[in-house]
This record gives C-alpha cells, structure tokens and sequence, in this order.
C-alpha cells in the first residue's frame, strides 16, 4: 500500500509542476498552418527510428503548436511501445510550448454477443484509463483522447488476409461504449479518429456517436487552398454520423497528410503526420478545460491475481490442428486487460517436437491456441498465461493432449507468391 501512495504521490506532483495554461500562453498559439489554421502533427514510436528522440524545439519553431501521441494499442507489444515514448514525449512537447493529446489504437473482438462487445469495448478503455492515470492525469496542457478506430478486421489467416471483419452494428457499439467510458470516468469528452471511408461504410449513423468530436484523416486535398475540406469523393461526399447538410463533414481535427517533411520538424527519419485544428483559437482552448487526477483505484495494479479456464479442447489426429479455448480473468471476474497465453511442454518430457503455436485474441481475456505438428502420442503440458507488463499474475493449468496418427499431408508448395510492385505511399500527398 506505502509503494502505491507513493506512485500516486509523485504522479500528483509531476502533474502539478508542469506549467499550467494562462491567458499569456494561449495568445502564442502560432496559426501558421495551412490555410492559416492552427498546425498539428501526431507521432508514435515510428518517429523514434533506433530509439532517437524528437526535437520539439524545432518542432514549435516550425510552426506546431499541438500533437498528438500514441499512447496506448490493443496488441500488448506495440502496447509497451506507446507507454515507453508516451511518456518522454510528452514532456519534452510541452517543455517546448506544444500542446499535447494522446490516440489509442483499437482492434474489435471477434464476437458476436453485443455483452461480450461492449465488455471488451470496457477492457480496452481500462487500458487507456490507466495509461493517463500512468501520467499522473489530464493537465491544463493536455487535449483529450482520441479512439483511433480504422481497422474492423476481427480474424487474420496465417498469411495475413482478413478472414472476417465487425458488423457495422458491433463496431458502432463497441465504440459508442468505449468512448462513453473514457468520457464519465476522465470528465473529458474523447475524440474518435478515422477516415471517411471507414465512418461511411463501417460504422452506423448514429446520433450518440456524432456528440464526439472528429479527427478525421483524408490526404490529397490541400488545406492551403480556400475552400478545400476534407469528406469530398468524386460524386458527392461521404455519408456518416459526422456529415452535415450541406455535405461536408463536422470535424474537429484534420490529418491531411502522412508525408510531412519530418527533419523539418525535428523528427528522425523522412514522414510525419500533419494535422489542422478546424477552430478558432477559442475553441481549441475549450479543449483544454478539465483536469483529471487520478486516485488509487485508477493506479494500473501489479501481479494481481488471475484466474484462468480452459474451455474447451479439440485434440485429434495429426493431421488437424489441437484448438484450445482460454479465458483469464481478475479477481472481481471481468477479463485481463493485458497479457496473453501459450501452451508449454511438461518439464519432463524428454524429447520436445516442433510445433507451431498460433494464439489468437477473440476478445478481452479470451484466446484460442492452435497447434499444429503434435506427433501421435500423448502430451503432457500446461496452458501459461504470462504478462510482461507486469499488471496480472502469471497462471498455469495442466492439459494433457491424446493425439492419433493421421493421414499424412501432402508437401506443401515451394511456389513463391509473385513480388508485388513497389507503390509510392506518398503520391499526390502534401508534402509541406
């Protein structure tokens, strides 16, 4: 308990040291951006090439005055990722005068129950609840979060093609229950991010959703000429949540390009994500109101105690795939937030096949194993759930697998699929 009232002591303090926003500061907002609008970029650990820092210095002299920072993923490894640099870059942005917000990248679960939807939408926003509580909370320096939602592929096949993506139902309440939980428990409205494309054809029009401010991200149209907006198509424009009468889009933040100049801003390697504030200077203030501190029970916990189920087993012949179903869950029974699992050999078998193990994630908590290779025979094991974040307890349950010869595959192909033309990503983009 005294290590934790520490943590949360130190995390009170470093919030309040920093340099709170007063009425001097808010008149320096440069509005040297395109179409003389308030400039913006956003960054994540691909602007840290081979671990290099960001020159925010340059970055503010160059004329952005906010950004905003990957700070937490779904996946558990690029999850670590954004906590490692989330931290410094925010720090060294406002050091520097810069405005700072924060993006979330999300996965939807493959799952149908809309319980089971929203409960995963829950777990997720945990996730981010703590990582902002990891950085001592909102200060008056912060703009709020942002739901970065682009991706409704639920199911990937082993050479990387999407097998299934999320009803446009399931993804819009999987977001409307994410982005209504951030809001009560942080006393800020999030932001969602993504392109038109993907509000028009993968999420419902819905009035709920559109009382959140967008982000939205359309490139090829130059923000510098008068009148150009993002939302356009060749006929038309897109229909979403966030479209108005008169055919344009209701957005609050626009990321017109993924080529900016990034040595121009003090930014390891070649591109960097640029970004328009869509208000006056008043109402980019009015999203800085708000501080939010958190108390003990927002803390991210360490080695909390997990319990897990094997639910079901599929364990056949050789020539099929063992499937095992897992769920892990937290003492008060909702699923982990982080961590994953396995399966491992009995330390006393004496000779170890090679197996290929594939874990996929089916929602908060929930994953399925499948091994392929297990010889004929019968296997002893266990099933590991091992978090390196260090937030749950590791768990381990014994299985024992009953494998019966098969029929024997026939060799697989040697063909190498066809080399696919090079593209440039950056043809037609803005390269300021």
């Amino acid at each position: 308990m005294k290590k934790y009232l520490a943590v949360l002591s130190s995390l009170i303090l470093t919030s309040f040291s920093l340099q709170p926003l007063t009425p001097a500061l808010a008149i320096e907002l440069k509005v040297l951006g395109p179409g003389e609008r308030i400039h913006g970029a956003d960054i994540s650990r691909w602007q840290h090439p081979n671990g290099k820092e960001i020159n925010f210095n340059k970055m503010h002299a160059a004329g952005v005055d906010f950004v905003m920072i990957k700070a937490s993923d779904t996946r558990d490894n690029s999850d670590q990722l954004s906590a490692k640099y989330v931290k410094m870059d925010r720090k060294g942005a406002q050091a520097a005068g810069i405005y700072t917000g924060f993006y979330h990248y999300a996965l939807l679960p493959d799952v149908t129950s809309r319980t089971a939807i929203r409960r995963d939408a829950r777990v997720q926003a945990q996730k981010v609840i703590w990582r902002l509580a990891s950085l001592g909370g909102y200060n008056e320096m912060d703009l709020p979060f942002a739901l970065d939602l682009e991706n409704n592929c639920v199911r990937v096949s082993s050479s990387s093609v999407c097998q299934k993506r999320a009803t446009r139902s399931a993804a819009t309440a999987w977001a409307k229950e994410f982005l209504k939980t951030v809001k009560i428990k942080t006393g800020r409205t999030p932001l969602i991010y993504s392109s038109p494309h993907f509000l028009e054809n993968s999420l419902k029009r819905d009035k709920e959703l559109s009382t959140y401010p967008l982000w939205i991200a359309q490139y090829a149209i130059d923000p510098a000429i008068e009148g150009s907006k993002p939302n356009v198509k060749a006929a038309g424009c897109f229909v979403h949540s966030w479209t108005t009468a008169q055919c344009s889009a209701n957005w609050i933040i626009w990321q017109y390009t993924s080529c900016g100049i990034a040595p121009k801003y003090g930014v390891p390697g070649t591109r960097l994500d640029l970004n328009v504030f869509g208000g006056s200077i008043e109402n980019f203030q009015s999203l800085l109101t708000g501080n939010w501190l958190p108390e003990f029970a927002d803390l991210m916990p360490h080695d909390e105690t997990t319990t897990m189920a094997i639910t079901t087993v599929k364990a056949s012949t050789t020539n099929k795939k063992t499937v095992i179903a897992v769920e892990v869950l937290r003492p008060d029974l909702t699923p982990v937030v982080t961590g994953s699992v396995r399966f491992y050999f009995d330390s006393e078998t004496l000779k170890i096949p090679t197996i290929k193990q594939t874990i996929t994630r089916e929602t908060s908590g929930v994953w399925q194993i499948a091994i392929a290779g297990l010889p004929a025979g019968v296997w002893f094991g266990n099933v590991g759930f091992k978090d390196a974040s260090g937030t749950h307890a590791d768990i381990g349950v014994p299985i024992e697998l009953v494998i019966t010869q098969g029929p024997t595959p026939a060799p697989a192909s040697t063909k190498k699929p066809a080399a696919k033309p090079a593209t440039d990503s950056c043809k037609n983009q803005i390269k300021n």
